[in-house]
């Protein structure tokens, strides 16, 4: 069994590989890992539920074309015990098995053969939304946030601070401020921060983010430091968030 795996807690989240192909396995893990995330992998079914068992996965890459149980049939076995997140993969461009893919309980799905940065790029929105969703649960479904006496309406898209006053956001500002109240509390890299206001897989040279972060820190930030740079990270949202 080849087992890619780290006990310590990645920024980015933890990733379960499923694939029986060794090769794959070995350049996914690595280039998910040199990208923030803790990865485990497996070959089959069998070893799939002891690495659920014992990493604990945010999220399961599985592809449907397995030796024994096949993908379909471990996305179903998944959906029925847990809440965990799952981006399949097969090598037929047959859209049946994309169709039948997401119902049985698939996030998304990516033919083979894929660009491994796509991967990472439906990773992190597949996270993110899984993300917001369980915040969302546990603070409200409501269109308004609230955070330090400031609030975004996210239907109108319109900031107010907390004298009552309509703050003017940019759209990359705004996309970049709803990025940060998805996830407060956590060290969100750069790379993370330019898929999320941009859709797209950022350079790794690309520092057009921390521009949008001084011009979003110069609208919110009073005497409080709201948005804390973590020096080789990224940015982290400090203050407490509550969704009416």
């Amino acid at each position: 069994m080849l087992k890619l795996s780290s006990t310590a807690e990645a920024p980015e989240g933890r990733i379960l590989v499923v694939d029986d192909d060794g090769e794959i396995l070995l350049l996914v893990a690595k280039f998910l890992r040199s990208n923030g995330f803790s990865v485990a992998t497996a070959r089959n079914g069998a070893e799939m539920k002891a690495q659920m068992q014992a990493s604990s996965p945010d999220l399961v890459v599985l592809d449907i074309m397995l030796p024994g149980t096949n993908g379909l049939e471990l996305c179903r076995a998944l959906r029925a015990e847990s809440q965990v997140s799952v981006v399949m993969l097969t090598a037929k461009g047959d859209e049946i098995d994309r169709i039948v893919g997401l119902e049985v309980g698939a996030d998304d799905y990516l033919p083979k053969p894929f660009n491994p940065r796509e991967l990472l790029a439906r990773i992190k929105a597949v996270l993110r939304r899984s993300r917001f969703a369980g915040n969302a649960g546990n603070q409200g479904s409501g269109r308004l946030i609230e955070f330090e006496g400031w609030q975004l309406d996210t239907l109108k898209r319109e900031l107010m601070d907390p004298t009552g006053v309509v703050v003017d956001l940019s759209s990359g500002e705004y996309d970049l401020l709803l990025t940060f109240l998805e996830a407060p509390q956590r060290v969100l890299s750069r790379d993370y921060l330019l898929d999320s206001t941009k859709n797209r897989t950022a350079d790794v040279f690309d520092r057009s983010i921390d521009v949008q972060v001084s011009r979003l820190r110069r609208k919110i930030e009073g005497t409080a430091e709201v948005i804390k740079t973590i020096r080789g990270a990224g940015y982290l949202f400090t203050a407490s968030v509550r969704r009416k």
